[in-house]
């Protein structure tokens, strides 16, 4: 298999559901942020974010957002009312803020997948972590 190529593909996050994660034995879920979970145009969480991310946790998965962008104070504020730890400026495709978050949270490899739209940073970032990796095709804007 290529390190390219991901596990599992996905229109959208929705499509990773509850019952999916535990059939497939998530505990941890790694979410990119930009153009996975949100346009960059959205300030604040979509109500089907909120809901996808209560439901996820009331199934017994945590969820982290892993993400490249660095501007720390605007991470917070979108992820404080969904109530989900946050990684920025994680650096993708070094791995590095995937295995502290595992080591963080007490979660091996064979529970952890990170979710992404981006095969140059998501998906490598996964494979040099050791863990699966999950693509969602990239979010645009409607015009």
């Amino acid at each position: 298999m290529s390190i390219f190529r991901a596990d599992k593909k996905f229109e959208r996050f929705e499509d990773v559901t509850p019952s999916l994660l535990k059939k497939e034995g998530v505990k941890l879920l790694l979410c990119d942020l930009d153009n996975t979970l949100r346009l960059h145009s959205e300030k604040e969480p979509a109500d089907e974010l909120q809901d996808w991310v209560e439901d996820c946790r009331n199934a017994g998965v945590k969820i982290v957002i892993i993400s490249n962008n660095g501007r720390k104070k605007m991470m917070q504020k979108f992820c404080e009312p969904i109530n989900v730890d946050c990684v920025w400026w994680a650096k993708k495709p070094m791995s590095t803020k995937l295995t502290e978050a595992m080591r963080e949270y007490n979660y091996k490899p064979k529970e952890t997948v990170m979710l992404g739209d981006k095969w140059s940073t998501d998906v490598l970032a996964a494979r040099f972590a050791g863990i699966r990796a999950w693509k969602v095709e990239h979010r645009r804007d409607i015009v």
